[in-house]
């Protein structure tokens, strides 16, 4: 049974956990006693892929991670932008939880090394951001599960939250630029942009392997490369955004 962990595996965790510098006695009092099998079985089922194990891995965790990170992240808005509407606090919640940012404080906690897969998710290069983003999720479920609080989610996150919503709000439209391109069509009284692509590569992780034009009104107000479909109708509508503001449009 993959959850059956070994003085290696339990070091291993115990390092990296210390290594996330959450600022809770008792966090750190439970990782120090390596001898609770039970927590360490707990978080090392949060780094195990189902294709390792259909029973045992970190689907359930992520699922409840889901629930927690958005509630850590409300009481998070709550307390650093108390005079934020109700419409506001749910576009920043939006980003600060959303899978890009999961995967990206994955990737900056290094959670790789850690995730056990099976050769069928070893051998998908696509899938690895996903199932950064995924096991980051289950671990903020397992931190949880820990003292049945989201004291320590806390206690992590809202350093790394405070910068990242600074940066999102000094240029919301650099995170969602399609939705503020929606929002100023609408207030202009125009049709939905409509988004043309091309497949111009048939190269996996190629950066150019779609192209998207814009469209307003009929006429082609930009052009924009991406790796996806969506990251290319993203990266155009973040130039169109880029090209009113710099005109006075916006």
């Amino acid at each position: 049974m993959t959850n059956i962990v070994d003085i290696k595996r339990i070091n291993q965790i115990t390092s990296f956990l210390k290594s996330l510098n959450i600022k809770s006695k008792r966090f750190s009092e439970i990782i120090i006693r390596t001898q609770n099998i039970s927590v360490i079985q707990d978080f090392n089922q949060a780094f195990i892929h189902s294709s390792e194990d259909k029973i045992i891995n970190y689907e359930k965790l992520e699922f409840f991670g889901d629930a927690v990170l958005r509630l850590a992240a409300s009481y998070f808005i709550e307390k650093k932008y108390p005079q934020m509407s109700v419409g506001e606090r749910s576009e920043l919640r939006a980003h600060i939880v959303s899978d890009e940012w999961l995967t990206k404080l994955g990737k900056k906690i290094d959670i790789e090394k850690l995730i056990i897969k099976g050769p069928k998710a070893l051998g998908d290069k696509n899938s690895k951001d996903t199932i950064i983003g995924e096991c980051t999720e289950a671990l903020i479920g397992a931190i949880y599960n820990c003292f049945n609080s989201i004291q320590e989610v806390n206690l992590w996150l809202d350093d790394i939250w405070e910068e990242d919503s600074e940066i999102f709000l000094k240029a919301p439209y650099k995170f969602n630029s399609k939705t503020v391109l929606q929002e100023w069509c609408q207030s202009k009284g125009f049709d939905l942009p409509v988004y043309k692509i091309i497949e111009v590569s048939k190269k996996n992780g190629d950066p150019k392997r779609f192209s998207c034009d814009i469209f307003i009104k009929g006429l082609k107000e930009s052009s924009a490369y991406g790796k996806s479909h969506k990251q290319a109708e993203i990266n155009a509508a973040r130039v169109l955004i880029e090209k009113f503001i710099t005109i006075g449009k916006i």
